[in-house]
C-alpha cells in the first residue's frame, strides 16, 4: 500500500483515498471504500446511494476551483467595489471568505488523502516535507522578494523578510491537522449508524480544536498590552516614530489586540505586513473603505505593521481546518447521499448560527483577528455550500457544467502562483520595447 499523499492547491490533498493500488490498473478507484473497483454500469441522475468513482471526489475540485474564482474576483475588482473587498477590521465581505474555504478544503482532503495509513512515520515525514516546501514557497512569493508588477527587479533584505503569509499559514494548518489525521485516531473503521461513534472515534481531534480555541481566546481576552513604538520612513526617506498608548486587557481594536502583540514580540515588526487592512478604516483614510489619505487626527496605529496571517490567529485557522476535517470522515464513513447531506449540512448551519450569536453579542466577526465569531460563520458557510456542491455534482449529476471550475481547482496552485501572487504579471511586464512602459500588458490594454 502507498503511503497517504496529498496533492493541488496548498497543502491540500485532492479527495483522493491514500490506499494502496497500481494507478495503471483496470478499473477505477472508489472513493469511498478506498478500494479499486470494476467500471460499473451507467447509474440513473439521482441515486440515494453513492456509487463508485474515479479517483478524484469531483465537487471538493468544483469548490476549490469555486473558490480559486472568487478570490481572483475580489483582488481584482476589490479595489473597484469595495463591498466586496475585506472588511477594514469588524464585519465580514465576500473577500473575507476566500480563505477560510481552503482551509476548509484541505481538511475536508486531508480525510481521504490519509484514510488508509500503513506507514505512519513515513506519512509523518511527507507530510514535514509537503509542508515545509511550502512555507518556503510562501516565503519567495509573499516575504517581498518579487516587489510590484511595474517594477522589474526583485529581492529581499533578510532582516525585513515577512515571515507569514496565506501559503505559511496553510502549510501550519494542514501540517497540525495532517498529524492529528495520522497518529491520534480510533479503532475500527467501521462507524456504524451512529454519528456518536463518529465523535468517539476522532474525539482526540475534537479535543485539539477545543483547546486551540481556548488558548487562543484566553490569550486574545486575557493578555495585557502594554504601550508599544514603532517608526515608519516616510516617501521623502524621514523617518517618523510613533507611540501608540494601550496599557489594557481583552482589546481588540487595531491598535492595541494581543494578536499584534505576540507577532511584534515573537516574529518582528520589522517582518509583519506593511500594508494592514485597517489602512481603509474610517479612522486612517479620508476616502475609507478604500485607502487614501490619512486624516489630521488618525491614531498612531494607522501607520503601523499588522500581519493577519500572524501567530496567535493561525490557531483558528487550524482549528478551521479541523471542522473540515470532519465534514471528510462524514464522506467517508457515510454511503447514503442523503446522510451525506444532512450530517454535512447539521453541524454548519450549528456553525453558522453560532457564529452570527456571538457577533450579536460582542464577539465581533473580524478577519484579521481570525475571532471565534468569524470561524463559526465562515466554517459553516463553507460547510453549507459543500453540502449543495455535493448535491448538485454528485448525487444529481451536474458535473459537465461545472468542469471549467473543476479544472480550475485541479490546477488551483498553479493559478494561485501566478495570478493571485502576480507572477504572471511580473513575467509579462518583463517583455517591453526599448522602454520597460512599452511591455506586452500594455500592449494588449490591461497594463503599464
Amino acid at each position: 500500500m502507498a503511503p497517504a499523499k496529498s496533492v493541488d492547491f496548498p497543502a491540500g490533498a485532492d479527495g483522493r483515498s491514500a490506499s494502496g493500488a497500481n494507478e495503471g490498473g483496470e478499473g477505477h478507484r472508489d472513493i469511498e471504500a478506498g478500494g479499486w473497483a470494476s467500471v460499473p454500469a451507467p447509474a440513473p441522475a439521482l441515486s440515494t446511494t453513492s456509487r463508485p468513482r474515479g479517483q478524484r471526489l469531483a465537487s471538493l475540485d468544483i469548490f476549490r476551483g469555486i473558490t480559486v474564482v472568487l478570490m481572483i474576483v475580489v483582488d481584482d475588482v476589490g479595489g473597484l467595489v469595495p463591498a466586496i473587498s475585506h472588511s477594514p477590521w469588524d464585519g465580514v465581505t465576500l473577500a473575507d471568505f476566500v480563505f477560510p474555504f481552503f482551509l476548509f478544503i484541505v481538511g475536508v482532503s486531508l480525510a481521504f488523502a490519509y484514510k488508509r495509513v500503513p506507514d505512519r512515520a513515513l506519512a509523518t515525514k511527507k507530510a514535514v516535507i509537503r509542508a515545509s516546501k511550502l512555507f518556503l514557497l510562501g516565503l519567495v512569493l509573499q516575504g517581498g522578494f518579487f516587489h510590484s508588477i511595474h517594477d522589474l527587479t526583485y529581492g529581499v533584505d533578510i532582516r525585513k523578510i515577512r515571515f507569514m503569509g496565506v501559503l505559511q499559514r496553510i502549510a501550519i494548518a494542514y501540517l497540525t491537522v495532517a498529524l492529528c489525521e495520522i497518529w491520534p485516531r480510533g479503532g475500527a473503521s467501521d462507524i456504524g449508524a451512529g454519528g456518536f461513534t463518529l465523535i468517539k472515534r476522532y474525539r482526540h481531534q475534537l479535543f485539539v480544536g477545543l483547546f486551540l480555541t481556548v488558548t487562543y481566546t484566553a490569550l486574545l481576552y486575557g493578555m495585557y498590552v502594554p504601550d508599544w513604538e514603532y517608526e515608519v520612513t516616510s516617501q521623502d526617506t524621514t523617518l517618523n516614530h510613533f507611540m501608540v498608548k494601550c496599557g489594557v486587557r481583552g482589546d481588540t481594536g487595531p491598535g492595541c489586540n494581543a494578536v499584534g502583540m505576540i507577532d511584534r514580540h515573537v516574529l518582528g515588526i520589522q517582518h509583519l505586513y506593511t500594508r494592514p487592512v485597517y489602512l481603509k478604516t474610517a479612522q486612517c483614510s479620508i476616502n475609507s473603505p478604500r485607502n487614501g489619505p490619512l486624516p489630521s487626527n488618525a491614531p498612531t496605529w494607522c501607520e503601523a505593521p499588522f500581519d493577519p496571517e500572524g501567530l496567535l490567529n493561525s490557531l483558528m485557522a487550524i482549528v478551521t481546518c479541523l471542522i473540515g476535517l470532519q465534514i471528510g470522515h462524514i464522506i467517508v464513513h457515510f454511503k447514503e447521499h442523503g446522510e451525506r447531506i444532512v450530517r454535512c449540512s447539521i453541524p454548519s448551519l450549528s456553525l453558522l448560527i453560532l457564529g452570527f450569536s456571538l457577533d450579536l453579542f460582542g464577539l465581533r466577526l473580524n478577519k484579521s483577528l481570525y475571532s471565534l465569531s468569524y470561524t463559526c460563520v465562515t466554517t459553516g458557510t463553507a460547510g453549507l455550500f459543500f453540502a449543495g456542491i455535493y448535491l448538485l455534482v454528485d448525487v444529481y449529476g451536474y458535473k459537465k457544467p461545472l468542469f471549467p471550475m473543476e479544472w480550475v481547482g485541479k490546477q488551483a496552485l498553479m493559478i494561485f502562483v501566478l495570478v493571485a501572487c502576480n507572477i504572471a504579471p511580473i513575467l509579462l511586464h518583463g517583455f517591453y520595447w526599448r522602454e520597460p512602459q512599452n511591455n506586452l500588458l500594455k500592449f494588449i490594454g490591461i497594463g503599464g
